[in-house]
């Protein structure tokens, strides 16, 4: 028996303005309106309206819930103040990732977590399993929605709904839209400049609706899954169960930096302590095709013929007009920047060079 898809609160609308869908995560999502390339361009040059409901929300509450949650998740809640927000992982003791998130550091006594859609309940049970006495962890997956606005001209779309917009990047504040509340971040998955609204799950399609008027006004469209993918491969941002998973640890997807390495304690401290210690056997890289052809997931990548490690995600990149991809690649191969490997695409060899992601410029602030 097939399994029975999740529909976001906005699902209704996506179906009006003649989406097609796929699965992902559980859920049935919005794959493309117009088209990616389109959609992706507009992100870039104008606005994009993505919904992306499906991910997840809970929150841990009760005193010392920024502590706790401290001791666990990898990055440092004392780098940050309430009202800010920070890209955070959920790791087991060996160093493998259960997932990635934004946590909302709303007070001493409240953190609001937003982790990938599948990765849901495992978050909330490991960190309901641990909590102290007093301290609690809510799943609110469906208590709320998650409206993504991305782009140059953002700023002009929340404007027009008189939202606010004077925020620092990785900021948020609580807001109002018609009489209904509004959680409104700086924030995003696309390298652009954004917002990601977190309005209650029955007021999300009415303030979709009024998002897309002036998103039409400038320009701007409303953006599918096949957008945000290609948009976050340009950026070199991990995705889980690709870049990141509980096989392949923060160190070998480059996301040390999310990692508060003077904390005393978080869950797979010791492991990864370990791992930079030594040094992680791979390390995830870009790869820019040189041949024409388009890169995808799970290619081998080979260099003088030997295998050297292999490609996790891969695109089309709509701003370069190439083939890219993401790759694990061993680090005894010495590989840098710079040097040529090849690809392995259903037996034709296809050359690309290696770079630091990101493959375009980040713009995010």
């Amino acid at each position: 028996m097939s399994e029975q898809l999740l529909q976001g609160p906005v699902h209704d609308v996506h179906v009006e303005l003649g989406a097609t869908f796929a699965p992902f995560g559980g859920w049935e999502m919005p794959v493309s309106y117009e088209g990616t390339v389109s959609e992706h361009t507009a992100v870039r040059e104008t606005v994009g309206l993505f919904d992306v409901s499906h991910l997840g929300k809970a929150v841990v509450r009760g005193p010392g819930a920024a502590d706790y949650v401290d001791a666990t998740l990898t990055n440092d809640l004392g780098r940050i103040a309430p009202g800010k927000a920070q890209y955070t992982l959920c790791c087991t003791d060996d160093g493998g990732v259960v997932d990635d998130l934004i946590a909302y550091y709303v007070s001493d006594e409240e953190v609001f977590l937003v982790p990938n859609a599948a990765n849901t309940a495992a978050v909330v049970d490991a960190l309901a399993l641990g909590a102290p006495d007093g301290v609690t962890v809510t799943n609110q997956h469906r208590d709320f929605g998650v409206l993504a606005v991305q782009g140059p001209r953002s700023v002009e779309v929340l404007t027009a709904l008189g939202l606010p917009t004077d925020i620092e990047y990785m900021g948020f504040v609580d807001a109002e839209w018609n009489g209904v509340p509004v959680r409104v971040c700086r924030s995003g998955y696309t390298g652009e400049v954004g917002y990601e609204l977190v309005p209650r799950w029955a007021d999300s399609e009415a303030l979709f609706r009024a998002l897309l008027g002036p998103v039409r006004a400038l320009g701007g469209s409303p953006a599918g899954l096949g957008a945000r993918d290609t948009l976050r491969t340009e950026m070199g941002y991990p995705l889980h169960g690709h870049e990141l998973s509980l096989e392949i640890s923060p160190l070998e997807a480059r996301c040390g930096w999310a990692v508060g390495w003077k904390k005393p304690a978080f869950w797979g401290r010791a492991a990864l302590a370990a791992q930079k210690e030594a040094g992680p056997a791979r390390r995830l890289w870009g790869l820019k095709a040189v041949d024409r052809g388009v890169l995808r997931a799970e290619l081998t990548v080979r260099r003088a013929g030997d295998a050297v490690g292999v490609t996790t995600s891969g695109t089309f990149s709509p701003t370069l007009k190439i083939g890219i991809a993401l790759a694990l690649l061993d680090t005894s191969s010495g590989i840098a920047a710079g040097d040529e490997v090849e690809v392995d695409v259903r037996g034709r060899s296809l050359r690309a060079t290696v770079v630091v992601p990101p493959f375009v410029e980040v713009n995010t602030k």
